[in-house]
């Protein structure tokens, strides 16, 4: 599975930007049973969970920095997850990296929340100025 995520750029602090990320190799029909993603790395940190949604958009999960302001969805019909963020912060500035996982014993949030997922995209950045 490919991941090619978009929608990166520079932002004032307060303002909005949508993340979009497209799947494409999974076996026709099956984008529908990997979950999905966003990560991100921060200049000098490590790579931090940031958001997930379960196959067929069941159930959802944040992180609490960006509960109420970070919205994740997909539109499997598209092969397509997104993230929409809004009320940025400076604190959100980072390299921003969609993943999937459809491994059966890697099932749950908090395998992705702490252990990442298996497929990868590169990143798109994120910058919000002050």
């Amino acid at each position: 599975v490919q991941l090619q995520a978009s929608g990166g750029g520079l932002v004032q602090a307060g303002g909005s930007l949508r993340l979009s990320c497209v799947a494409s190799g999974a076996p026709g029909g099956t984008f529908s049973s990997y979950a999905m993603g966003w990560f991100r790395q921060a200049p000098g940190k490590e790579r931090e969970f940031v958001a997930a949604v379960s196959w067929s958009g069941g159930s959802t999960y944040y992180t609490d920095s960006v509960k109420g302001r970070f919205t994740i969805s997909r539109d499997d019909a598209k092969n397509t997850v997104y993230l929409q963020m809004n009320s940025l912060k400076p604190e959100d500035t980072a390299v921003y990296y969609c993943a999937a996982e459809n491994r059966p014993y890697r099932n749950n949030y908090p395998q992705w929340r702490d252990g990442g997922m298996y497929y990868w995209g590169k990143g798109t950045l994120v910058t919000v100025s002050s």
